[in-house]
Formats: C-alpha cells, sequence, structure tokens
C-alpha cells in the first residue's frame, strides 16, 4: 500500500507565493507519474499539473500555465508543486495522485489553499 501526505498549503494575498509538497511512502512501488489536482467544495476535482518519473516530462493546466512549476525529488519520493502570482480563484483543496506501473491511482488527504484578495 502507499501512502501519499500533502504539506505546504495555507492562506496568502493575492500575488503570493506557496510551495505543495507530496511524499509518498509504503511498500515498493513503481511511479508513472505524480499530478496535482484541486477541488472546490461541490465541485469537480481539476487537474493541474502532472510530471513523469522517467524523463521527467511536464502538463500544466492552462489556468495555470507560467505561474506553477512542478518538480520532483526521486530520491526523496517527492513531488513539489511552486506557486507563483498566486490569484483568489487558486482557492482550493489540493491535492497529489500518483499512478504506478501497476495501473493504481492513490490519492492523498489533501492541503488548502486559500488565497484573499
Amino acid at each position: 500500500q502507499v501512502q501519499l501526505v500533502e504539506s505546504g498549503g495555507g492562506s496568502v494575498q493575492a500575488g503570493g507565493s506557496l510551495r505543495l509538497s507530496c511524499t509518498a511512502s509504503g511498500s515498493a512501488y513503481c511511479t508513472v507519474s505524480m499530478s496535482w489536482y484541486r477541488q472546490l467544495p461541490g465541485k469537480e476535482r481539476e487537474f493541474v499539473s502532472v510530471i513523469y518519473r522517467r524523463g521527467g516530462g511536464t502538463t500544466y493546466a492552462d489556468s495555470v500555465k507560467g505561474r506553477f512549476t512542478i518538480s520532483q525529488d526521486n530520491a526523496k519520493n517527492t513531488v513539489y508543486l511552486q506557486m507563483n502570482s498566486l490569484k483568489p480563484e487558486d482557492t482550493a483543496m489540493y491535492y497529489c495522485k500518483m499512478y504506478s506501473c501497476a495501473a493504481t491511482t492513490y490519492w492523498g488527504r489533501g492541503t488548502q489553499v486559500t488565497v484573499s484578495s
């Protein structure tokens, strides 16, 4: 079983920055990709960014391109989301997702990001 733990959320004013972290632990696993999603109450979870374990390729949602940067430290089994120029509409619960080589998806419990205007 794999556990994902997110951290780094908080409250910040518009224009500010936060860095989210997601660390994976548990029994032996093989990772294809790590992603960040976000969700507002009553809304569907939406894709933010993904990074692929091999090669480090990345993709971003249009709404965060140029402001957010995803990165990984494979030695620490950790993925980061650097969020700059934050806007009130970035306010959400942010979730980390792992897609494994066994085609299994794991989710963390989330970390709250609140951006005030």
